[in-house]
């Protein structure tokens, strides 16, 4: 683990099908790094300004903790959502790459008690079809404000 890193204190592990493919996606196109890997394990910890994510590629002979069988698309009922500075970046990559859209970007606001906090986002799969929610911060409101 590198020294400027700080371990979050919930951090998903994916089973992915093909680490290489998955770390093209993860780094090239949502903006993620390395932090660490064990390429003799097909795993990497991936950072982006504190978001992270564990990648794990399967392999029907080692230790995975699954609670069922493999079929795609991974994680069903489950979305990630990352925290960004900016979506328009990451949105230019993934057209750039061509490379679909789950949901538009938009902008939503949630009531969060007596304020409404919004943020502009859209949702995007990897290539394993785990659902990406990429969000940047619109402020906040008093709930029930338009």
């Amino acid at each position: 683990m590198t020294d400027t890193l700080t371990r979050a204190t919930l951090v998903p592990e994916l089973v992915v099908a093909d680490l290489a493919a998955s770390l093209r996606f993860w780094i090239d196109l949502i903006g993620f790094r390395v932090a660490y890997d064990r390429p003799e394990n097909n795993f990497a910890y991936l950072d982006r300004d504190g978001a992270q994510v564990m990648l794990n590629q399967y392999n029907p002979s080692a230790r995975h903790w699954l609670t069922g069988p493999m079929e795609r698309p991974f994680g069903r009922g489950i979305n990630l959502q990352i925290e960004v500075a900016s979506v328009e970046p990451i949105l230019a990559r993934l057209e750039e790459a061509g490379w679909p859209l789950f949901m538009a970007v938009e902008d939503a606001w949630y009531r969060a008690g007596a304020i409404e906090v919004g943020q502009r986002q859209f949702l995007v799969q990897d290539p394993d079809g785990y659902l990406l929610r990429l969000g940047a911060k619109l402020g906040e409101r008093p709930a029930g404000e338009r």
